[in-house]
C-alpha cells in the first residue's frame, strides 16, 4: 500500500504543479487542481475500500497522515479560489481583506487549540477513538459533516487534520500576497536604469515578443516597448529600425540573447562548485 500512496500523492503534485506553471489565471489554475484532487481521491478511495487495511494501526496511520494530504489539497485550492475571487481591487481594501482572512484562521485556532495541539505533538492516546472507522464521541468536537459523510471511508476527525494542513498553507499564501503588496510598494517607489545598449534591450523585447509571453502573445509590441522604457527609464527611439539592423547583421543576430545565456550558466556552474566546495568543508 505504501508504494501505491506515494505514487498517487507524487502524481497529484506533479500534476498541479504543472497546470500551476502553464497557467497564468490563478482562478483557472486552482479549479483544475480541485478537479485533479477530486479525481485523485475518488481513485484513492476505490483502492482503499477495495484492498482494505491489514490492522488497526495501518488504518490509523491512512486516516491520520495520508487522507488528510489529499483533503488538505482540495479545501486550499478551494479556498484559494474564494479569496482571489472575491478580493477587492483598491490596494488598501486588499490589505484589510486578506488581514481578515488571516483572523479567520486565527480563530479556527482558538476554537481547535487542543486538537491542534494533540496533533502537532505528535499524540496518539485518542487514536484508536478518532481514526477509526464507525467510531466517534461527540464530546470530542466532531464536525457535523461527520454524520451526513460516507462512514466508510471517514472518520470523526480524519478531515480536521486535512483543515490544519489547508489552514497552514493558506495563511502562508494570504502573508506572501501581503508581502507582494509591500514589496510592490518599495519597487513603485525605486528606480532601475537600463545601463546595457539599447540595442541589447531591444533585442529582448523583441525576442519575449516572439515567445509570447505577454497577455498570452497578443500584446503589441509598441505597448512591450513602451512598458520597459518606462520601467528602466530609457528612451529606446526607433526601435523598430534598431531591430532591423539586427536582422541585417550577418553573423550573430541574437549577441545579447546568447550572452545572458552564457552569463546565467556560468552562474549556474559557479553556484555548483560553492556548493561542492562547502560539501568537502
Amino acid at each position: 500500500m505504501t508504494e501505491y500512496l506515494d505514487k498517487i500523492i507524487k502524481d497529484l503534485e506533479e500534476e498541479i504543479n504543472e497546470v500551476f506553471y502553464m497557467e497564468t489565471d490563478v482562478l483557472v489554475a486552482c479549479e483544475k487542481a480541485v478537479e485533479f484532487t477530486l479525481k485523485k481521491i475518488s481513485e484513492l478511495k476505490n483502492y482503499v475500500l477495495n484492498k482494505g487495511f491489514e490492522n488497526q494501526k495501518e488504518e490509523i496511520h491512512f486516516f491520520k497522515h495520508i487522507k488528510p494530504q489529499f483533503i488538505a489539497k482540495l479545501i486550499y485550492y478551494n479556498s484559494v479560489y474564494k479569496i482571489e475571487s472575491k478580493k477587492p481591487r483598491e490596494t488598501k481594501t486588499i490589505k484589510k481583506y486578506f488581514r481578515g482572512e488571516l483572523e479567520k484562521l486565527k480563530q479556527y485556532f482558538d476554537h481547535n487549540l487542543e486538537f491542534y495541539k494533540y496533533y502537532r505533538t505528535n499524540n496518539t492516546f485518542l487514536d484508536e477513538k478518532i481514526f477509526v472507522r464507525g467510531k466517534y464521541n461527540i464530546k470530542l468536537n466532531v464536525y457535523t459533516h461527520y454524520f451526513d459523510s460516507d462512514h466508510s471511508f471517514s472518520t470523526s476527525h480524519d478531515y480536521k487534520v486535512a483543515k490544519i494542513i489547508a489552514n497552514d498553507l493558506i495563511q502562508v499564501y494570504l502573508e506572501d500576497q501581503l508581502h507582494n503588496i509591500e514589496q510592490k510598494k518599495v519597487l513603485d517607489n525605486s528606480t532601475l536604469n537600463w545601463t546595457a545598449s539599447k540595442t541589447a534591450l531591444t533585442e529582448l523585447i523583441y525576442a519575449l515578443s516572439a515567445q509570447g509571453v505577454f497577455d498570452n502573445g497578443n500584446a503589441d509590441i509598441k505597448v512591450i516597448a513602451k512598458t520597459f522604457e518606462r520601467t528602466f527609464n530609457i528612451d529606446l527611439g526607433d526601435f523598430y529600425h534598431t531591430f532591423m539592423e539586427l536582422k541585417a547583421r550577418k553573423i550573430n543576430q541574437t549577441k545579447f540573447l546568447d550572452s545572458l545565456r552564457e552569463s546565467i550558466m556560468k552562474k549556474i556552474d559557479e553556484q555548483d562548485e560553492r556548493y561542492v566546495l562547502i560539501s568537502i568543508r
